[in-house]
């Protein structure tokens, strides 16, 4: 059972007091309009490449292995707009915590509701397949808005933060769980909740199959997918929220069920989960969350890709 964290005096300690004063910034931030914030966070996104040189060559290395047949300068011009991306979802992560929820309605569309309202009909739960975009935190908020849902997490190493990053995702959610709770994810299908749930991360050797990614043959995925669809029995719902040109806000697309995942091995399961992603990615590809190291995880005796 995910114990959640709870505010307590020790986070008033002097050691957090620099994390409170970026809280504060960050929310004092985020009452501007809407159209500032967007022409802010994305100057801050390339200014941040001057100085995340490192996150920058993972970002350009991994659009090279998904998408080889791309031409560079194409690529080139993806990772300038990933990293816009980036500095536009720090500033969203403000918004998805402090913004009232008829602000962030304001600047959302949202379609595909109806598929959440049949796995109701149906009497089924939800594993809501999200994907690591950068609008990550404001999608989960307008999602709960609509739908309140139950939030798959990895606990921050930082108290102060793991406790609001839990306060904020709850604003419009149920709860959370530990991504490593599989029976209390497995229990919340069979009782009929949506769970958030994103298998598009390298979790390590022994929690990972290898199957395609992309133009990636043997990219380490989570096995994790394959139990909670056995055994819990879900409809099985991807969504995307990508963010608009222009600052002209969001639109949240909830896509149809998808039906007849396989289940007959953790690798054909897998395998699938991946294409769902990948058809996700798509829909925003300078939004997902390029400069994360995806595909560190290799089959023993094959050399790195980084």
């Amino acid at each position: 059972m995910t114990q959640l964290p709870q505010f307590s005096r020790t986070l008033l300690h002097p050691r957090y007091w620099f994390t409170w004063l970026g809280i504060a910034l960050l929310y004092l931030l985020v009452l501007l309009p809407y159209p500032v914030l967007y022409y802010i966070g994305c100057g801050l996104g390339r200014l941040s490449m001057r100085f995340l040189k490192r996150r920058v060559s993972v970002a350009r290395r991994n659009l090279e292995l998904c998408f080889p047949e791309m031409p560079v300068a194409e690529r080139e011009a993806m990772v300038v707009r990933n990293f816009e991306s980036l500095g536009m979802g720090l500033i969203e992560t403000g918004m998805a915590w402090f913004w009232p929820d008829w602000r962030v309605s304001r600047w959302f569309q949202v379609s595909g509701l109806e598929h959440i309202a049949k796995a109701a009909t149906d009497k089924k739960g939800v594993l809501l397949i999200g994907m690591h975009f950068l609008t990550l935190e404001l999608g989960a908020r307008i999602f709960g808005i609509h739908n309140p849902g139950i939030g798959v997490y990895r606990p921050n190493d930082n108290a102060l933060l793991d406790w609001l990053q839990t306060w904020g995702r709850m604003r419009s959610n149920k709860s959370m769980l530990d991504r490593k709770d599989l029976k209390g994810m497995i229990r919340a299908l069979k009782n009929g909740d949506i769970i958030w749930y994103a298998p598009d991360h390298d979790y390590g050797p022994k929690s990972s199959v290898f199957v395609p990614f992309f133009a990636v043959e043997q990219a380490a995925s989570t096995k994790g997918s394959y139990l909670l669809i056995r055994s819990g029995n879900p409809a099985v719902i991807p969504f995307v929220p990508r963010r608009l040109p222009s600052g002209k806000g969001y639109e949240m697309v909830i896509l149809p069920e998808e039906r007849d995942i396989p289940l007959e091995n953790e690798s054909a399961t897998a395998a699938r989960m991946n294409k769902i992603v990948e058809h996700g990615v798509l829909m925003a590809p300078e939004q997902y969350m390029w400069l994360h190291r995806r595909f560190k995880t290799r089959p023993e005796g094959l050399p790195s890709l980084y």
